[in-house]
């Protein structure tokens, strides 16, 4: 594939998605990552593009909302490894909340096998990925339907999450920072999580790497809510995602990251990083997983962060 053709084939997706890892573009247009980073920045100097923390965003700061068709064709490997790692923080019979997204429908699908389970959920994937799950019981919020994905919004959804109570709420968003915590590009969803979120004792988001850095313009999650964050790891060239992940872990954001495999390899979240430290963090043995996280062996879930400050 000639230059052009690539980096128009680079440009076309980035204005679909938003905001694309290099990762991805290099497996989209099959070539390396040094090579796409090239074309990246040719991109950004004729002003068509910005770059951002290992990837490509569109120009003018805050990423705009891809629709469901888009989101889910992005990070796929990253989103599965992630929904795997996370599943094992839930035990039967507990009550959970699970927002609307990509990376949420994943883990519901794996949490289908866990018995006794009550999700509270506003979105339809999440409900249809646990409809056949005999022991899960699915409570749907009410709200009005926002078609692009596939969630129920508005003052309804958030009325009738007052007064309830689960053990821990799982989020995704458009972005992820340090400074301002989970957010994402709609008002109307932001809200809804705003309220999922004072339904948990504790809040887990879900995020890939792309996330990381990424601003977007309504708030859903602060950093001093977070409870955890569980990622993939951020490609070896990302430093300013691995900055970003540190941020997060100084402000007391325990962290779990999912490994992904490359083809042929082992399965997604059979790697662990539990053991690894985080840039300008001391390595230290992995604690063991604390009884609120349930009876998670080694290679399932490891912590990078110390406990909260």
């Amino acid at each position: 594939m000639f230059a052009a053709e690539r980096r128009q084939l680079i440009l076309e997706m980035v204005r679909a998605n938003g905001a694309v890892s290099l990762r991805e573009l290099a497996r989209v247009v099959q070539t390396s990552e040094v090579t796409v980073r090239r074309d990246v920045r040719a991109l950004e100097a004729e002003g068509l593009l910005d770059r951002r923390h290992g990837g490509a965003v569109l120009p003018g700061g805050f990423t705009r909302e891809s629709g469901f068709p888009q989101k889910s064709l992005s990070a796929t490997a990253e989103k599965t490894a992630i929904a795997e790692l996370a599943a094992g923080l839930v035990e039967e019979g507990e009550a959970v909340v699970l927002g609307a997204g990509t990376t949420t429908q994943e883990l519901a699908r794996r949490l289908a096998r866990v018995p006794g389970l009550t999700v509270v959920t506003n979105s339809l994937l999440v409900a249809q990925a646990l409809a056949h799950a005999n022991r899960v019981e699915v409570v749907m919020t009410g709200g009005t339907l926002r078609g692009s994905n596939y969630a129920l919004v508005g003052s309804g959804a958030e009325q009738s999450l007052q007064g309830l109570r689960v053990t821990r709420a799982f989020l995704s968003g458009s972005g992820l920072t340090a400074e301002r915590g989970l957010s994402t590009s709609n008002m109307l969803s932001a809200s809804v999580d705003r309220a999922l979120v004072q339904a948990a004792s504790e809040v887990v988001v879900l995020a890939d790497h792309t996330k990381l850095g990424t601003d977007t313009m309504f708030q859903t999650v602060p950093t001093d809510v977070m409870t955890r964050l569980v990622t993939d790891e951020p490609p070896a060239h990302d430093d300013r995602a691995a900055t970003e992940l540190q941020a997060l872990a100084d402000q007391g954001v325990q962290i779990a990251v999912a490994g992904t495999a490359p083809q042929g390899g082992r399965p997604p979240g059979a790697q662990r990083r539990g053991d690894a430290a985080l840039p300008g963090q001391r390595r230290t043995p992995p604690r063991p997983a604390s009884p609120e996280a349930g009876q998670l062996g080694p290679g399932r879930l490891g912590d990078l962060t110390s406990r909260r400050h």
